[in-house]
Parts: structure tokens; sequence; C-alpha cells
């Protein structure tokens, strides 16, 4: 669901009730992986897609009655052979769904509105939620931060909520959308549960040193694939916002210099296309 935490949010600002649907578990060829999801308001609206469109009619009716019933539901959708008619993914994969509802009066509304919150700022953010084990520990949700846990529980018991943090960071760090598979009381053996977790991050960087024409059209390259594109240079004349209008930021300053005083991480990537041993990190 944090795939779609900015138009969420802002029905969580607007105090509406909605049902989310969370792809949890993918077999075969599927439309969209673990992680997509689409909401239904309290008055039928749609935001999201979890199939691209072959289970969509149902996953909606699914969404409906969770807001009626008010109880987290997980249903399959795979091909069927023996109907044609029937709803399924005509890709052949296999897809399961968590369907919860997120109501205002929810006790669980604070957690869901502060991971949304979060994800829509592009702050990293996880958020696990149990979807094969105990009913009442279903749709449960549990946000956790880079720093350990934030708010919420899973439900069981609290060793559960532990390991829950451990493995939820763990996905974090790496940026990934997962499910690890943990017992109810937080060991990897006993009864088991199967958790689901998303990962929110910020994204990732790309630093062009040098404000040469060419860097006009790695800078249009880094956005297309997702990065956050900073160009610099030390030459205020050629670094201009006219010259790099796609470049989330330009920065007049030596490379090294900047380079001292900014923040990376394992994700940045740092181009040089200065061609000027002055320049050049």
């Amino acid at each position: 669901m944090l795939d779609i935490a900015t138009d969420l949010n802002r029905w969580v600002e607007e105090g509406r009730d909605f049902a989310v649907a969370t792809v949890v578990s993918v077999g075969g060829s599927a439309p969209r992986g673990p992680g997509a999801a689409m909401a239904v308001d309290g008055e039928g609206t749609v935001i999201g897609s979890v199939s691209g469109g072959c289970v969509e009619g149902a996953v909606y009716d699914l969404c409906v009655q969770a807001l009626d019933e008010g109880e987290a539901v997980v249903e399959r959708f795979g091909y069927s052979d023996d109907d044609a008619f029937a709803v399924g993914l005509t890709c052949g994969g296999v897809i399961e769904v968590l369907v919860a509802p997120v109501a205002v009066d929810s006790p669980d509304r604070a957690v869901f509105a502060a991971a949304l919150t979060a994800a829509a700022r592009g702050e990293a953010t996880a958020l696990a939620r149990v979807y094969r084990g105990p009913a009442e520990l279903l749709g449960r949700p549990l946000l956790v931060t880079p720093a350990g846990a934030g708010d919420g529980t899973l439900g069981g018991h609290p060793d559960l909520d532990r390991t829950a943090v451990g493995e939820s960071r763990a996905l974090l760090a790496a940026g990934r959308t997962g499910e690890f598979v943990v017992s109810e009381s937080g060991a990897h053996c006993g009864t088991a549960v199967t958790v689901l977790v998303e990962s929110s991050q910020p994204p990732p960087r790309m630093i062009v040193f040098g404000a040469v024409d060419f860097a006009a059209a790695l800078v249009r390259v880094g956005k297309f694939l997702g990065y956050h594109v900073t160009v610099c240079d030390a030459r205020p004349v050629f670094a201009t916002r006219a010259r790099f209008p796609d470049a989330d930021d330009i920065v007049i300053e030596w490379p090294h210099r900047y380079l001292r005083g900014t923040t990376t991480d394992a994700r940045t990537v740092l181009c040089v296309l200065t061609h000027d041993a002055k320049f050049d990190v």
C-alpha cells in the first residue's frame, strides 16, 4: 500500500474510510509484484491497481465487503482452466491479496496514517503485516523505521514484534519489499505466520559533476530511472536552470567541497563529466 501512499495520505487527512487490497504473494507470471495496492473509499472511489485489470472487479468487491464487515481477508487469484469466464489471471500466474479496512475509528488507523505520511514525504519507512496465520493477526500493522520500531503491533507475542522489527529493518536497508516466516512467539520454529514487509525509500541520488552539454542528456536519463538528480559545478554561468530544467537540484560549488558536505549512501551514483583536472573529484 505504500506505493500509493501520496493518495492514501490525502484520504487520511480528509477523514475518509477506505479499504486497501495489497498483493502479498506472487507465483509464476503476474502483472504486478508484492506491495502493489488498490484502495476503495466509502463512496466507491478507486485508486491504484493490483493486476493491471484482470481481477480488479473482484478485488473492488472485496474492498467494499471489508468496509462493510470491518474484517481483513486474504484472497487467492489464479488461472482457471475449467472455466474460461472465471475471475483469474490470464497470464497464468497466481497472486494472493490481503484486503484490510482502514476506518476512521479503527484502532490501527494512526499506525497506517504515520506510515503513509512518512512514505508520502519520501522518508525511509517499512510496514509489516501478517497475511498467513491466525485470523486475529491478519492485517495488523507494525511501522518500522531505520532506527527501529515506530508504532503499532502485529498483535501476537511481544517477541513476534521484536523479530519483525529486525527482519523489517534488514529489508528496509536493502530497499526491498519481501516476506519472512516466523512462529507466533517470534521464533523460527513452531506454528508459522507469514509477514509481508513493504519498504518505501527516498529515491536514490545521482550527482552529476560538470555542467556540460551532454550532462543534460544524462540528467534526463537519471530522472527517467527514478533518481533524485543533482548537477554540481563551480561555474555559475554554466550551472543554470535553463540548461538543466530536469535536474532536481543545481548546486554552484567546487565538487570536492560539495561531496564532503552532502549525504551519500550505497545507492548514490557519482558521474564525473567535467573533463577538467581542476574540477574532477
